[in-house]
Order: structure tokens, then sequence, then C-alpha cells
């Protein structure tokens, strides 16, 4: 099938699926109201294989150092998937099945399949990750852009971490946990218990961003949306906790937004 955009419906809830562009989420309206931020690189797109900063771009690989494209120079961020196109499988008029296979510049041979389920109060996406031949270390994670206002007041963030990421000058946790600390946040948090965070626009919507994952990237340093990233492991993860993907035993996460109006 084609990568074209797909549009999902449910109740007063429309979801734009956008295969063509990374397999991103490209929209998340309520009632006629547009929660995330809009443009090519914005609304919600997947992080795959690998989640935030991986340090120079360098992974251990079995015993092979790999080395991969500095995009964010010094480093590689945020996966392949998002800069490719990827296949429509299946729709439904509310669910959306797509798919991507995994390429050069990562150096092993794999599917990423992405579904998108929506109701009329919650978006869940689920991911997994299959090796075809080989094993390899890989993560799943979300990076979703929501505006920070609607019209209204700005949003709120509540969270209760059990711990944060201690970042480094080069943006990558240094292996320490702190307290958490206030924001401005472009910071990565445990959740043992799950991933949990409310998002709230006074007087307008809540929603939650929830997931079984323990990690979540928090990043608000912009004035025009605010990013929560439920992920499978922190930031140079592949380094630090890499998640092995083998042909027997694909790598699955999800995350599950759900909202109700004030």
């Amino acid at each position: 099938m084609s990568n074209e955009d797909i549009t999902l419906t449910a109740g007063d809830a429309e979801v734009t699926v956008r295969p063509g562009n990374g397999g991103r989420i490209g929209g998340l309206r309520i009632g006629g109201v547009e929660l995330l931020r809009q443009g090519e690189r914005f609304g919600c797109f997947p992080m795959v294989p690998w989640c935030g900063r991986i340090r120079e771009g360098r992974f251990l690989d079995g015993a092979t150092v790999r080395q991969l494209p500095l995009n964010s120079p010094p480093h590689a961020i945020h996966g392949t998937a998002r800069d490719g196109a990827w296949r429509t499988a299946r729709v439904a008029e509310n669910e959306a099945v797509i798919t991507h296979e995994l390429a050069e510049p990562w150096p092993h041979h794999g599917r990423v399949t992405q579904i998108a389920a929506l109701a009329e109060d919650s978006l869940t996406l689920t991911m997994s990750v299959e090796a075809y031949d080989d094993s390899f270390p890989a993560q799943i994670g979300w990076h979703p852009w929501f505006r920070r206002n609607l019209g209204g007041e700005d949003v709120r963030l509540d969270f209760e971490p059990a711990w944060q990421e201690e970042r480094g000058e080069d943006h990558l946790p240094t292996g320490h946990r702190i307290d958490p600390k206030p924001g401005p946040w472009d910071d990565c948090f445990g959740m043992p218990g799950g991933v949990d965070v409310t998002l709230t626009w006074p007087g307008q919507l809540e929603l939650k961003v929830t997931s079984r994952q323990e990690w979540v990237v928090v990043y608000d340093e912009q004035t025009e949306a605010v990013c929560v990233e439920p992920q499978t492991g922190p930031p140079n993860g592949l380094n630090t906790l890499p998640r092995l993907v083998t042909p027997l035993e694909p790598l699955e996460a999800s995350t599950t937004w759900s909202w109700r109006r004030l």
C-alpha cells in the first residue's frame, strides 16, 4: 500500500498518521483543537532504533564498534526511522498499522511496526522492532511535541519521578541518579512503576501520557511546545543499558495518551 497520510476518527477525536514523513503522528485534534505542534519536524515522531543521543554516534554491537552519522554533532540523535518512509500495512476507521524497514545507516536488517489505535478518549501507540537474521541492541520511544498553549493558559506538567539522570556538559546522562530538579528540562527521569505524566491546559483539557516503560525524557525549553517522551531506556542507552533484539525475541513498547475535558 502507499505511504499517503491516514486519518483516524473516534468520536470527536481525529488523528493524522504520516507514513511518508517518518511514520509520525502529524496531528491530534480533539473537538477540532489541535494538540500537537504542526510542521514537518514536529507532531509526534518515533524514536527507533534508538532514543535521544548516542555519544559521538558510536555504540558497541557485540564486539564491533559501530559509527553512525552525527546528525546532532557531536552526537547521533533519535534513531533513523523518523528520516525514512514507512509503508501502510492496514487501515481501519480508528486504527492504522505502518511498517518501516531498517536500513543504512543502521547496520542491521529488521522491521519496525507501529500501530496507532484511537478511541474517543485515548490514543495508544505500540511499536515493535524485529530482527531478521542477526541480533542487535535497540531502543523504542516517542517524541511528541504538545502545544504549550491552546488559546488559554500555558500547559502545566505534573509527574513524580523516582530520580533524574544527572546530565553532563555533553547533554548525556553521567550515570549518576539525582533527586529531581525543577525545570526547565531537557532531562531523563526514572519512573519504575511506569511512565505517568499529566499535562493540564487549565480550564480546557487534561491529558495523561502513560507507558509501562520506566524512562521518560521531558523537554520544555522551547516556547511553542513541550515534549514528554516515554522510552525503553535512557539517552545513550545503546551503550549503557542495551536491550537486545533477536530473531526470536522482538522489542516491544507502547504508550497511551488519555484525555478529558475540564
